[in-house]
């Protein structure tokens, strides 16, 4: 978006925001996607999980580990009295690892300070470890049904087509972004869940970032963006994505994936890779020890005086 101040809605933006509403609902209860925490088919606990997991990663790739995850502890005390190892070894490939100890860390806080129950304010939630704005939000909404904004990547890029007819920056999301998801907001709680759902819905599915479907969403005929001639389409915040192949990011999860696949990670015994080992892992010895120290300060792994790693237990 533009640094430009968002001026409050509109009565054409109200009406614009009522009418794409009731498409958008008949198009969530056609197309929503089938995932095992909605529709009230899991805990709080576990919608809060499925959020977490769910950040910077993709929602196909989500619900094996979710399935498996909440099999596995299938709520916060559960998880708060698993060996860390075990958490890390359980996260597997969903990136950003350090999410499965913060994760982990606010399942202790839920099970000794609030009885096992997953908080119902919106202070209470982003108080605990790991929960921000968003997750707070979303639990809020998605599992206790209130009205309140929920804002991510995706719900930003659709209002901002929608409703100002400007292509969403990406970024943190800012106050004019936050406010015209509150003015579009429907009044009803039970509205504004379906709200949120579908509207998150239709970035991921219909109006992506680069190639959006326009010909195949609801809301079309509402849509500034589209009748602009889609401005700007795809353009991002100015600073490039960091490639992948070759970072830090790349040789630190292969430093956790060789971890994870040694012997005696759920077991008795220690999985432990020997410093003979570690150093095959990555050609380039001084980006290999300083992501074998990130992974440490992180408290990931822990390192032995002989060199060798280990999960933390």
């Amino acid at each position: 978006m533009t640094g430009t101040a968002h001026v409050p809605a509109s009565g054409n933006t109200v009406s614009r925001a009522a009418h794409a509403r009731l498409r958008l609902a008949a198009w969530w209860e056609a197309n929503a996607r089938d995932l095992p925490w909605r529709f009230g088919r899991a805990t709080p606990w576990g919608v809060l999980v499925s959020e977490v997991m769910s950040q910077q990663t993709q929602m196909s790739r989500v619900v094996p580990y979710w399935t498996a995850w909440m099999d596995r502890w299938p709520d916060a005390a559960a998880l708060a009295a698993a060996p860390k190892s075990d958490v890390i070894t359980m996260w597997g490939r969903l990136g950003y690892p350090r999410r499965a100890l913060r994760l982990q860390e606010c399942a202790r806080v839920v099970a000794t300070e609030c009885g096992d129950e997953l908080p119902r304010t919106y202070d209470a939630l982003i108080a605990l470890p790991g929960v921000g704005d968003y997750t707070a939000s979303a639990v809020m909404s998605f599992a206790y049904g209130e009205r309140i904004a929920v804002v991510d990547t995706n719900i930003r890029r659709v209002l901002s087509r929608v409703f100002l007819g400007e292509e969403s920056r990406g970024g943190a999301a800012n106050a004019a972004e936050r406010a015209l998801a509150d003015e579009v907001l429907p009044a009803d709680a039970s509205r504004s869940v379906v709200w949120n759902q579908s509207v998150m819905e239709l970035g991921a599915l219909v109006c992506t970032a680069k190639n959006p479907l326009c010909a195949h969403c609801p809301v079309a005929g509402d849509c500034m963006f589209l009748a602009a001639g889609r401005p700007g389409l795809g353009e991002r915040r100015t600073r490039p994505r960091q490639r992948f192949q070759g970072t830090d990011r790349q040789v630190r999860g292969i430093v956790l994936d060789a971890l994870r696949k040694a012997p005696g990670v759920s077991g008795e015994g220690a999985s432990v890779l020997e410093r003979a080992t570690v150093e095959s892992l990555w050609k380039d010895r001084d980006q290999l020890d300083r992501c074998v120290a990130s992974l440490d300060e992180d408290g990931l792994i822990e390192i032995a005086p002989d060199g060798s790693l280990r999960l933390p237990q």
